[in-house]
């Protein structure tokens, strides 16, 4: 089975004049369909960098970086766009929601933006099952201020699938959110994994790294270490731990 991601021998250098820091350095991989894997690492590990590299935001200084077959390096910046929009989808920690745009109407942004002419009643019934895979079709008229932090993220998540991406980048998607919200949202996230659509999640937190697949730690642009997560959580598990102690204390109190 070929990789929906292949990196091979990925370096960045960014020349800031005096200075030349080399983010990241040597680093190969191949992602299959169907993974998800957390990357970590300490704040200059180049972890960003790598994740911005897999977004194609940013190209690599040298090395080769191919996305679901396509070679990245002999695209112009309209190809690049083209390809980021129809092959990646994108999480942020800030859920970058537009404030004044319904749940429904945020999911459908991605589209406007394709080559690919969509019909208004198309974007909205695709915008509109996005929302029910995440659990919020009943959310699609309200606005992000009527959306707890958790529900925004689900909205996020939501604009991330609508383009049926061959990948989902998240970069730190639990950082604004509780733990119990937080663990919710790794709910979905595992949920969309077990219907096949791979992910890349950056994070710092251990704990969230242990609800993913596969485990990527980066030190000084490299990878230091690589493996699968044999003693993966559960949200579903986690969640009714947490409900079960949250019963508890209400008899207790």
């Amino acid at each position: 089975m070929s990789a929906v991601v292949k990196l091979e021998d990925i370096h960045r250098i960014y020349d800031s004049g005096e200075v030349k820091v080399h983010a990241v350095r040597g680093v190969s991989l191949e992602l299959h369909k169907g993974e998800f894997m957390a990357v970590m690492g300490a704040s200059g590990s180049g972890k960003s960098t790598l994740m911005n590299t897999l977004g194609c935001l940013d190209r690599p200084t040298s090395g080769r970086y191919l996305l679901d077959g396509v070679d990245i390096a002999g695209l112009d910046r309209n190809e690049l766009a083209d390809l980021r929009n129809e092959k990646l989808g994108f999480v942020f920690q800030g859920f970058n929601l537009l404030s004044r745009t319904t749940a429904l109407e945020n999911v459908e942004l991605p589209m406007l933006y394709g080559r690919r002419r969509i019909s208004h009643r198309d974007m909205q019934e695709r915008a509109e099952h996005c929302l029910e895979i995440v659990g919020l079709a009943a959310r699609a008229d309200h606005f992000p201020s009527q959306l707890s932090g958790g529900q925004q993220q689900r909205v996020a998540i939501a604009r991330a699938l609508v383009n049926n991406p061959q990948v989902l980048l998240a970069d730190e998607p639990t950082g604004n959110l509780d733990s119990k919200t937080a663990v919710e949202v790794m709910g979905v996230f595992q949920k969309l994994n077990e219907q096949g659509i791979t992910i890349v999640m950056v994070t710092h937190e251990l704990d969230i790294a242990h609800y993913c697949r596969r485990n990527l730690i980066m030190r000084d642009g490299k990878v230091v270490s690589d493996v699968q997560v044999t003693d993966r959580l559960s949200a579903d598990d986690e969640l009714r731990k947490l409900h079960a102690a949250e019963a508890a204390a209400k008899l207790t109190a």
